[in-house]
């Protein structure tokens, strides 16, 4: 299993001082997080976008070929990019520039994201997402496999025969589609032979079996009608290559489970550091959308086995990754350890013992399933 971090570059304010981190000195921290997760040899580092006050995350394709640039082996990937209100040419441009950088470590993940701030800033209604993601997904897919390209659509003007450049040193550059708990968007993923990660970041993990199901069922049907949902070979592997082989029919497109969670030596630390501002973060979205303040109970109960949350020991961390495992099959876990402006020394702790402790438990665990 391929093992990695994703980030939205949280800076909520401090909850000592009151106080956010100027901009240039949390992306300072990031870098040095996403160096040290190479160090380790952790697998993926992701970074989403977003366009609000609480993140510094608004052009991933830039810091992703700032950490090219510093990094050796670790695959760059954003988590999410926005589609729906992006141009697909931009996006393969400047994640075909990050895979030149970082010679063939980019990935593109897409999705709708967790904010809608995109859309109006760019000129977009929200409700023409369905259709936005649509066309803009086929072009995406059509300017990963051609160039020259020819295109047409609705929402975009058309291409016709026209060049695109750079194209990435990865032909085609792996894509992924990140999904929610929308059945729809789990089924197109394996319908068109493209990967998916899952977002679980709240209820019982085991509730969200049914989103691997389909996403392997969309993959069936496709090969059942004579569509070539697996002619793509590259995007339907993981990023090292990795396959679901567990049909001798049907090559499934990988699978990858993103989740909250930080790590610390011991399980009551970690629990003290993440809940504050864990807390502050999903108080305020919650008062965006209706949700009731989280109490300290409530958190903690998502730190068990059966819960969402990847908060704990090693040991703890090794034991859910397995029994989601075991639920899941997946060949690709993430965790998003900056839910909030955790501290940068705990999150550096936190990477240390993910890879150094936690990956080489997982990956012996499961060589022989993925």
């Amino acid at each position: 299993m391929e093992l990695g971090i994703y980030t939205f570059v949280d800076n909520t304010p401090n909850l000592v001082l009151g106080e956010r981190l100027h901009p240039s000195e949390r992306l300072k921290n990031l870098m040095e997080e996403i160096e040290l997760a190479d160090q380790v040899r952790l697998d993926v580092f992701g970074i989403g976008e977003h366009h609000r006050e609480e993140y510094v995350s608004s052009a991933p394709p830039v810091i992703l070929a700032a950490a090219a640039m510093r990094t050796k082996d670790i695959r760059l990937t954003s988590s999410v990019t926005v589609l729906s209100s992006d141009d697909p040419v931009r996006v393969f441009q400047q994640f075909a520039t990050v895979d030149l950088l970082s010679q063939g470590r980019a990935e593109i993940m897409i999705g709708r994201g967790s904010f809608i701030e995109s859309y109006p800033l760019f000129g977009y209604d929200l409700r023409d997402y369905d259709q936005l993601f649509s066309e803009r997904l086929d072009l995406l897919l059509k300017l990963r496999k051609e160039n020259p390209v020819s295109w047409q659509g609705e929402t975009r003007p058309s291409i016709d025969n026209l060049g695109v450049f750079p194209q990435p040193l990865q032909s085609p550059i792996p894509l992924w589609i990140a999904v929610g708990g929308t059945p729809q968007s789990a089924y197109r993923a394996g319908y068109l032979g493209i990967p998916m990660a899952l977002a679980i970041i709240g209820g019982q993990p085991a509730q969200f079996k049914g989103m691997a199901e389909l996403h392997r069922r969309g993959a069936n049907d496709a090969f059942e009608e004579g569509k070539s949902a697996n002619s793509d070979e590259n995007s339907a592997k993981s990023a090292s290559g990795y396959e679901n082989t567990t049909s001798k029919k049907v090559q499934y497109p990988a699978l990858s489970i993103n989740s909250h969670g930080i790590i610390a030596d011991k399980s009551q630390d970690a629990s003290d550091i993440a809940f504050g501002p864990y807390k502050l973060i999903m108080d305020k979205i919650g008062r965006e959308r209706g949700w009731p303040p989280m109490s300290r109970e409530q958190f903690e109960a998502s730190r068990h086995l059966h819960g969402a949350n990847f908060v704990g020991s090693p040991q703890e961390v090794i034991d859910k990754i397995l029994y989601q495992h075991d639920i899941f099959g997946h060949q690709r876990f993430l965790m998003q350890m900056s839910v909030g402006s955790m501290p940068h020394r705990d999150v550096m702790r936190s990477i240390e013992l993910f890879g150094t402790v936690v990956a080489p438990v997982i990956r012996k665990a499961t060589t022989s399933t993925t």
